[in-house]
């Protein structure tokens, strides 16, 4: 089974259907047509169903058919994340509600105009972190998304074209590295980056540590630089609630900027991620082969 990529799963032709719905038929009916396509990538999408099953039967222990309920739940609310996303950058932000649970402490990394790395994660709803950074008071400091190539290009062509505007900015993880000078470049003049910190891509340098009970590799790059350049960190996931609700949780970890090792980041990053997959089981969404543990 294959590593991941660098690309987001979903299709041109999928998002053309979505926005299909949303533009003529409303949110409900967009959800309506997932009951069937939830369904066709449990029975026929083997590669990336083989690999979330792995995730729910051997890694949360969960029995061969509640494993199942778990796929199809899995990839239910995966394309409702999609759609709302979508909705979203159409300007109807009002149809959703959003809770925070640790607002005040992005909001005081923010007012520090001092620089800082956010952590997250494939487990929840990562990609609309740009909409929900546009409620905060940004007035003079700059928040920046770090994408892959392969992720900014389905964001210019997906959604870009008919999207709202927001006020954060994006840097592209370049294979000429010259992401890490733009990096530096912000992170110098007090800025903030956001990364989803759990994909390894292969052969990129990378640490390994347990998660879930299994040893995992991790891209050192984030890591290595939140330690290196000693800004505050903060670990946020976005996470879909019930109906048209998402909920972001922000969380300090439990070390000194002054004395932080790389190991020491990724710790705290692996706790609080597993704290977010016992709460929210069905918002992982690693479609491959993450802890590389099956046979090809």
């Amino acid at each position: 089974m294959t590593q991941w990529e660098g690309k987001a799963k979903g299709t041109p032709l999928g998002y053309k259907i979505f926005i299909f719905f949303i533009k003529n038929l409303g949110l409900n009916a967009a959800y309506s047509i997932l009951v069937f396509v939830a369904a066709y990538y449990v029975l026929f999408s083997f590669s990336t169903t083989k690999a979330i099953y792995y995730f729910y039967n051997e890694r949360l222990k969960q029995s061969s058919f509640r494993s199942v309920i778990s796929i199809y739940k899995n990839y239910f609310i995966f394309g409702q994340t999609l759609i709302d996303r979508t909705a979203i950058s159409f300007g109807l932000k009002n149809k959703f509600s959003f809770t925070y649970d640790g607002k005040e402490k992005i909001q005081n990394l923010l007012d520090k105009k001092e620089g800082g790395i956010v952590f997250s994660g494939h487990i929840g709803s990562f990609n609309i972190a740009r909409y929900f950074f546009d409620e905060f008071d940004m007035t003079d400091t700059g928040v920046n998304l770090i994408v892959t190539d392969q992720e900014n290009e389905q964001i210019k062509e997906y959604v870009g074209a008919v999207s709202s505007d927001t006020t954060m900015k994006f840097i592209v993880i370049k294979e000429d590295m010259s992401h890490i000078f733009e990096m530096n470049e912000v992170l110098a003049k007090g800025e903030v980056i956001v990364f989803a910190a759990d994909r390894y891509v292969e052969g990129i340098q990378f640490i390994e540590e347990e998660f879930l009970g299994k040893s995992v590799k991790f891209p050192s790059g984030p890591y290595k630089l939140a330690a290196r350049k000693k800004k505050p960190v903060l670990y946020m996931y976005i996470m879909k609630g019930s109906s048209k609700s998402y909920n972001l949780y922000a969380r300090e970890p439990e070390f000194s900027e002054s004395s932080v090792k790389p190991s020491h980041v990724l710790k705290e990053y692996i706790r609080n991620t597993e704290m977010m997959v016992e709460k929210y089981p069905t918002q992982w969404f690693n479609y491959y082969d993450y802890w590389e543990d099956l046979k090809t």
